[in-house]
């Protein structure tokens, strides 16, 4: 019989998705699941995106440039100038999802074998990414009591050897909710420069950043034009996930040159999703205006109720929509299964993510969860009444 690749089977499974069948099985039996799980927004996508491909007249739905449509990178260009960004359509390769733009971007400034440090927890795809990139992650570690601050600078430089080519941030942090400050970026900005590496931000969550704090980001930083590589997409900011657009973002000409020859070859991004991006970036700051209050509504709730729960330790986030919970377990992916095979609460029970799966340690992240607050409050305010209820039957 015909083997499998090691690198086939050394993918992760998601930390996310890997419970979907458990999850189904409960729904089978009539129990309502609330969907902790995943960064799947409740928010509605602006109409303007959605009339813009209802009302679209194409004849023909043809291939796009390989680097996205011109008129699209052009109006992203405006929108990053608004947000004190200075680039322009040439330092932009439109991708498919945010996703795509790090696998680009890891081919294009690493070889197999090559390192790229990484502040852990951090998005489980990055394991994913890098495995098939055939290079290895080398974790940095932040601490829940920290609330998953940037480690020190002697933490990154200790890690640095001559098998490193980047530093990758996730800013604000999925799945911490950590919002990095300008001193942090600054940081990171000397390191880079001191030893030669490239600085890679995905920074999809931008316009989530809550109590006042503003999102600086690594484009921003003077004297990093050509270490800097942002990562961005649609999906979180218009609420757009299934639009799967995104972008890599680098002034660094030898970067986007060798990112369009990746782009070339799988041929462009798709065309109505393009239409649907580039109509999103009409819509109004009220939108987001509304969005951001909500979340953090949603937050400031959920994280209320979760400090009532004794043994239950949570990280207070920045931005985005996630947060990293500790719970009194041994072993939340059991835990985590436990809930959707064996409990239930009036009819009703929680998916969460296991957080091991966003670290690459071993060992670390076994008692925690990652919770996305994208649910209306009433429906995290139970959810949190199920988990506590729950915790007391499974220790009991």
């Amino acid at each position: 019989m015909p083997a499998i690749s090691n690198k086939g089977k050394s993918m992760p499974q998601s930390p996310i998705r890997k419970l979907v069948p458990f999850a189904e099985e409960a729904k089978k039996r009539g129990v309502k699941v609330f969907h902790l799980n995943i960064g799947q927004p409740d928010i509605k996508t602006p109409q303007v995106a959605l009339d813009a491909v209802k009302n679209n007249t194409l004849e023909v739905v043809a291939y796009s440039r390989s680097e996205g449509s011109e008129e699209y990178r052009n109006k992203i260009a405006n929108y990053y100038a608004k947000n004190d960004i200075t680039v322009n359509a040439n330092d932009i390769i439109v991708t498919t999802g945010g996703s795509e733009a790090l696998l680009f971007t890891f081919g294009s400034i690493m070889d197999e074998g090559d390192e790229v440090i990484i502040p852990e927890p951090f998005y489980a795809n990055y394991n994913g990414f890098s495995i098939a990139s055939g290079i290895t992650v080398v974790p940095v570690i932040s601490k829940i009591e920290d609330n998953f601050a940037l480690p020190p600078i002697s933490a990154f430089e200790k890690l640095i050897t001559s098998k490193t080519k980047a530093i990758l941030i996730c800013n604000p942090g999925n799945p911490t909710g950590y919002l990095y400050s300008k001193d942090e970026i600054k940081k990171l900005a000397q390191i880079v420069k001191k030893h030669d590496l490239f600085l890679i931000a995905d920074e999809v969550y931008r316009e989530f950043a809550y109590d006042g704090s503003e999102h600086y980001s690594v484009m921003q930083e003077e004297g990093l034009e050509e270490y800097a590589i942002m990562i961005d997409s649609v999906s979180k900011r218009y609420s757009m996930c299934g639009a799967r657009i995104g972008c890599i973002v680098s002034k660094n000409k030898a970067v986007i040159e060798t990112a369009l020859k990746f782009a070339q070859a799988r041929l462009s991004p798709p065309t109505y999703a393009q239409i649907a991006s580039e109509a999103a970036l009409e819509t109004p700051q009220s939108y987001f205006d509304d969005v951001i209050n909500e979340y953090v509504s949603r937050r400031d709730i959920l994280i209320e109720e979760l400090q009532k729960i004794e043994g239950v330790k949570v990280a207070k986030p920045k931005g985005a929509f996630y947060c990293i919970v500790e719970l009194p377990v041994n072993n939340a992916d059991d835990f985590a299964q436990w809930l959707l095979e064996h409990f239930e609460l009036n009819g009703q029970t929680i998916m969460v993510a296991p957080a091991a799966g966003f670290y690459s340690t071993k060992g670390l992240g076994l008692n925690q969860i990652r919770i996305a607050y994208v649910l209306k409050k009433e429906d995290l305010i139970a959810s949190v009444n199920i988990l506590k209820e729950a915790l007391k039957k499974y220790n009991g």
